[in-house]
């Protein structure tokens, strides 16, 4: 059976080819291991994922835990997981771009796009390299899209793991063990809530809509966005971002994702910050709640992990603000706060309501007023 084709404009406004060789080739190779050490890891991380889905499910009590069938759990190096994402942004920017191809049809040269095509690719390639040294896991819920109903995959990412774990001087099974907590409680709020990941795909759609639809200006706010990133490092640490006043509801993210400057791009872009300080959150809580006598060292862990951030050079700063990852370290802690407010208050039943509809997603506004979150959706009385 031939394989589609895909409209060659579609392809070359972002040349995904070049985004994957810019990423292969940039990509470090992490921390060094024979061939027999690498078997060990990862059969290890295997194990480790495996028996973290029981302690997700009786933490969190949802009964999606039981039989995660839903989506794939691959260990993977640093190549693997760049490309891997490099599939899902193709996915996901598909309907964006054919509406803008479709829209701009006629006034675009096939050179010029050609060009634009291969520029946006290495971009796209260094900032997948960049992050493939930093991330431990992720649970990508697009990894289907466009293959039929398929769930997504759990992606862990074996080198980082080993090099975190090195450098943080842990107990390796004890540190697998906690990342595999918080990355697999992911693949449970995705099967606890089907209809999360078309969802956060329509949402995406839109915002990416807007990026794309601003002809001749997304240029300019790009460059705005790094320039403000610059600012932010030269007023130093003690001024981590431009975190907005809690509940003022001004969407706290900066760097990239900063450039929907419109009401309606602002509005979606605090939706999806609420979104996921509600996952990113509610995985930490899953993570940290776990005793000695599961993780005999977790205290250790999470105090060293915790300190580690402080130790970024000056690039790495930069790079990290002009992603917007110093917003979505926010977001962790944002949404941890949320959620452990929320629990306290109704117990985790009570908020597992967050799972049963769409309308039942807080607002950026209510991350940071639990209380209002409850009484709109829980219904319980404020005291």
């Amino acid at each position: 059976m031939g394989r589609m084709q895909t409209p060659a404009t579609n392809t070359q406004l972002i040349n995904w080819d070049v985004a994957g060789g810019t990423a292969a080739r940039l990509v470090g190779p992490g921390p060094k291991l024979t061939a027999g050490q690498i078997g060990v890891v990862v059969e290890d991380l295997r194990a480790k994922a495996d028996a973290s889905v029981e302690h997700v499910h009786r933490i969190t009590g949802l009964e999606a835990a039981r039989d995660l069938r839903d989506s794939t759990v691959l260990v993977v190096d640093r190549g693997t997981w760049a490309r891997a994402n490099v599939q899902s942004f193709q996915a996901l920017l598909a309907p964006a771009i054919q509406k803008l191809v479709a829209a701009q049809s006629g006034k675009m040269s096939p050179a010029a796009v050609a060009v634009g095509g291969g520029a946006a690719g290495v971009e796209l390639g260094g900032i997948l390299a960049f992050l493939s040294s930093k991330v431990l896991g992720q649970y990508d819920p697009f990894a289907g899209l466009g293959e039929g109903p398929s769930g997504g995959r759990l992606l862990i990412v074996a080198p980082n793991i080993v090099e975190i774990e090195r450098e943080l001087h842990v107990d390796p099974a004890d540190f697998r063990l906690w990342v595999c907590l918080h990355e697999q409680t992911h693949r449970v709020q995705f099967a606890a809530a089907p209809w999360l990941r078309g969802h956060l795909q329509e949402t995406i759609a839109q915002m990416t809509g807007g990026l794309l639809d601003a002809e001749g200006g997304l240029a300019e706010r790009l460059k705005s966005a790094a320039q403000g990133a610059m600012s932010a490092i030269g007023r130093g640490r003690r001024d981590q971002g431009t975190t907005p006043e809690p509940g003022s509801g001004a969407p706290s993210s900066t760097g990239l994702l900063s450039v929907l400057q419109d009401p309606e791009g602002q509005a979606l872009l605090s939706h999806l910050t609420a979104v996921m300080s509600l996952l990113e959150g509610h995985a930490n809580v899953v993570m940290d709640a776990v005793d000695a006598s599961i993780v005999p060292t977790v205290k250790t862990i999470r105090q060293r992990f915790n300190a580690r951030g402080g130790n970024r050079g000056p690039v790495e700063t930069w790079i990290r603000r002009f992603l917007g990852l110093e917003a979505k370290m926010r977001q962790y802690r944002d949404g941890q706060r949320f959620v452990d407010a929320v629990v306290r208050a109704i117990g985790m039943d009570g908020f597992n309501a967050v799972w049963e509809r769409v309308e039942n997603l807080p607002t950026e506004h209510e991350i940071h007023h639990p209380r209002e979150w409850i009484d709109r959706v829980a219904g319980q009385p404020a005291s």
